[in-house]
Protein backbone atom coordinates (compact mmCIF):
# COMPACT_ATOMS: atom_id res chain seq x y z
CA UNK A 1 0.00 0.00 0.00
CA UNK A 2 1.22 3.37 -1.00
CA UNK A 3 0.60 6.33 1.55
CA UNK A 4 1.10 9.58 -0.26
CA UNK A 5 0.90 13.13 1.47
CA UNK A 6 0.56 16.24 0.02
CA UNK A 7 2.42 19.44 0.88
CA UNK A 8 2.80 23.33 0.12
CA UNK A 9 -0.81 24.12 -0.69
CA UNK A 10 -1.93 27.82 0.66
CA UNK A 11 -2.84 31.15 -0.44
CA UNK A 12 -1.06 33.15 -2.77
CA UNK A 13 -1.74 36.59 -4.94
CA UNK A 14 -2.53 35.85 -8.74
CA UNK A 15 0.92 36.08 -10.66
CA UNK A 16 3.22 34.16 -7.50
CA UNK A 17 4.23 30.72 -7.16
CA UNK A 18 3.89 27.75 -5.46
CA UNK A 19 5.31 24.40 -5.00
CA UNK A 20 3.28 21.40 -4.04
CA UNK A 21 5.21 18.28 -2.84
CA UNK A 22 3.78 14.34 -2.54
CA UNK A 23 5.71 12.16 -0.01
CA UNK A 24 5.74 8.44 -0.59
CA UNK A 25 5.57 5.98 1.83
CA UNK A 26 6.99 2.92 -0.26
CA UNK A 27 10.11 2.40 -2.27
CA UNK A 28 7.62 0.81 -4.77
CA UNK A 29 6.69 4.85 -5.63
CA UNK A 30 9.77 4.58 -8.12
CA UNK A 31 8.44 2.38 -10.35
CA UNK A 32 5.15 3.62 -11.08
CA UNK A 33 3.83 6.84 -12.92
CA UNK A 34 2.63 9.87 -11.07
CA UNK A 35 0.45 13.07 -11.49
CA UNK A 36 -1.12 15.70 -10.34
CA UNK A 37 -4.91 16.11 -10.01
CA UNK A 38 -7.56 18.93 -8.50
CA UNK A 39 -10.28 19.73 -8.16
CA UNK A 40 -12.31 23.34 -8.25
CA UNK A 41 -15.96 23.53 -6.49
CA UNK A 42 -18.62 22.47 -8.67
CA UNK A 43 -16.07 20.87 -10.90
CA UNK A 44 -14.60 17.33 -11.52
CA UNK A 45 -11.43 16.24 -11.23
CA UNK A 46 -9.03 16.76 -14.17
CA UNK A 47 -5.18 15.39 -14.46
CA UNK A 48 -2.98 18.47 -15.02
CA UNK A 49 0.30 17.02 -15.11
CA UNK A 50 2.17 13.15 -14.96
CA UNK A 51 5.68 11.82 -15.00
CA UNK A 52 6.40 8.54 -16.23
CA UNK A 53 8.11 5.90 -13.49
CA UNK A 54 11.89 7.34 -14.42
CA UNK A 55 11.13 10.96 -15.39
CA UNK A 56 11.72 10.36 -18.91
CA UNK A 57 8.37 11.98 -19.90
CA UNK A 58 5.88 14.63 -18.60
CA UNK A 59 2.55 15.30 -19.73
CA UNK A 60 0.42 18.44 -18.97
CA UNK A 61 -3.09 19.81 -19.67
CA UNK A 62 -3.31 22.86 -21.71
CA UNK A 63 -4.79 24.70 -18.88
CA UNK A 64 -1.19 24.73 -17.48
CA UNK A 65 1.10 23.93 -20.29
CA UNK A 66 4.16 26.10 -20.07
CA UNK A 67 3.51 27.63 -16.20
CA UNK A 68 3.65 24.51 -14.12
CA UNK A 69 6.88 21.90 -14.02
CA UNK A 70 5.85 18.63 -12.69
CA UNK A 71 9.41 16.43 -11.50
CA UNK A 72 10.24 13.53 -9.66
CA UNK A 73 13.10 12.42 -7.05
CA UNK A 74 13.14 8.41 -6.62
CA UNK A 75 15.77 8.50 -4.32
CA UNK A 76 13.95 10.38 -2.23
CA UNK A 77 10.18 9.13 -2.74
CA UNK A 78 8.94 12.19 -3.65
CA UNK A 79 7.30 14.21 -6.71
CA UNK A 80 7.02 18.18 -6.93
CA UNK A 81 4.63 20.31 -9.02
CA UNK A 82 6.18 23.54 -9.45
CA UNK A 83 3.17 26.78 -10.21
CA UNK A 84 4.01 29.52 -11.85
CA UNK A 85 2.21 32.36 -13.15
CA UNK A 86 -0.80 31.00 -10.76
CA UNK A 87 -4.23 32.59 -11.69
CA UNK A 88 -7.63 32.76 -9.73
CA UNK A 89 -8.81 29.70 -12.14
CA UNK A 90 -6.13 27.38 -10.46
CA UNK A 91 -7.80 27.62 -6.76
CA UNK A 92 -8.44 23.93 -5.88
CA UNK A 93 -8.02 20.91 -4.24
CA UNK A 94 -4.71 19.60 -5.25
CA UNK A 95 -4.13 15.63 -4.89
CA UNK A 96 -1.42 13.73 -6.34
CA UNK A 97 -1.64 10.19 -6.93
CA UNK A 98 0.08 6.76 -8.21
CA UNK A 99 -0.70 4.46 -11.11
CA UNK A 100 -0.05 1.10 -10.67
CA UNK A 101 1.82 1.13 -14.99
CA UNK A 102 5.40 2.32 -15.58
CA UNK A 103 3.28 5.55 -17.96
CA UNK A 104 1.46 8.20 -17.01
CA UNK A 105 0.32 7.82 -20.81
CA UNK A 106 -2.75 5.59 -19.54
CA UNK A 107 -6.49 5.76 -19.54
CA UNK A 108 -6.11 4.04 -15.87
CA UNK A 109 -7.23 5.63 -12.83
CA UNK A 110 -4.59 5.99 -10.86
CA UNK A 111 -4.31 3.24 -7.85
CA UNK A 112 -3.56 5.42 -5.29
CA UNK A 113 -4.38 8.79 -3.84
CA UNK A 114 -3.27 11.67 -1.38
CA UNK A 115 -5.80 13.63 0.84
CA UNK A 116 -4.82 16.86 -1.02
CA UNK A 117 -3.83 20.37 -0.42
CA UNK A 118 -5.69 23.58 -0.72
CA UNK A 119 -4.38 26.12 -3.37
CA UNK A 120 -5.81 29.31 -3.32
CA UNK A 121 -5.01 32.18 -5.68
CA UNK A 122 -6.71 35.57 -4.76
CA UNK A 123 -7.56 38.39 -7.33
Amino acid sequence: QVQLVESGGGLVQTGGSLRLSCAASARSFRAVAMGWFRQAPGKERERIAAIDWNGGRTYYADSVKGRFTIVRDNTNNTMYLQMNSLKPEDTAVYYCAAYNTLSAQTLRAPAHWGQGTQVTVSS
